[in-house]
């Protein structure tokens, strides 16, 4: 499949609006893109323009909830760089952002070569586990949530970075474990919200499994480091200054984000 001069001109645009955080109006590329597949081609061109290794991928729309907001009937993911991956305590700043969310996720790090014959089981036993904070954001202005879905996943299904915590070898852990997690977020040390890792899919784990034979079917490997934030497991707030942090049952512990900056 070929791109249109539309669609790669639309491919320039997202990478310029990366590099210098001015967003598009969504408005003009509505119906630019059409299609899952050219949608995907339209993120890997983006991708190619940046010039470093993927590290890693974040699932999108792993809710019937999520999945009705943006009219599909799929996840999504999106590639990410090694410099979105960071650590709990890591302190963001608002200006370098356009209008982020915070979402409350688990993050999978693969021990080995990841592959789609692997059950859920052997999925969970080759990767470690950390609980995480996801900070969606948008090449686009006014974008949640009313961006066209095939303009999110055209934008690495709207990444903009992940914060983990602690890792837990998944080895010592069940797949069952994982849909029974809860997380509390709170902001400045106020609920803001909760939920389960039940909302992802089921289990995160099977959004993992989802990611893995997506990448499959499209001839691209998950191999050994590569980092998968697997889906919130609640609804996201808007981000705002302030101290963020997601509190996680099931041995997994807090994240912690520290954000900078007016609204």
């Amino acid at each position: 499949m070929t791109l249109t001069l539309e669609q790669s001109k639309l491919a320039e645009q997202l990478f310029d609006a990366f590099v210098t955080n001015e967003p598009l109006d969504r408005e003009k590329y509505v119906g630019v893109v059409r299609d899952f597949a050219t949608a995907y081609q339209v993120q890997d061109a983006v991708m190619s323009r940046k010039e470093q290794k993927t590290a890693g991928y974040k699932v999108s729309l792993t809710s019937p909830e999520t999945q009705a907001m943006f009219a599909s009937d799929s996840p999504l993911y999106g590639a990410q760089l090694a410099d979105k991956f960071l650590t709990s305590g890591y302190e963001l700043d608002l200006a370098d952002y356009n209008e982020p969310l915070v979402e409350v996720e688990m993050q999978f790090t693969a021990k080995v070569d990841l592959t789609p014959e692997m059950s859920p089981e052997e999925l969970l036993a080759n990767t470690v586990v950390a609980p995480a904070l996801e900070v969606p954001d948008a090449r686009f202005s006014n974008w949640f949530p009313k961006l066209d879905k095939y303009l999110v996943l055209s934008d690495s299904a709207v990444g903009g970075a992940v914060v983990a915590g602690t890792t837990t070898d998944g080895a010592t852990l069940k797949v069952s474990d994982l849909a029974e997690v809860k997380a509390t977020l709170t902001h400045d040390n106020q609920q803001v919200g909760q939920g389960t890792g039940a909302e992802v899919l089921g289990n995160p784990v099977l959004s993992l499994q989802w990611l893995v034979s997506k990448l499959a079917e499209q001839g691209k490997n998950f191999p050994a480091g590569t980092h998968a934030s697997t889906g919130t497991f609640l609804l996201p707030p808007k981000l705002v200054a302030g101290k963020w942090q997601a509190s996680f049952t099931g041995g997994f512990g807090d994240v912690v984000l520290q954000v900078r900056g007016v609204e």
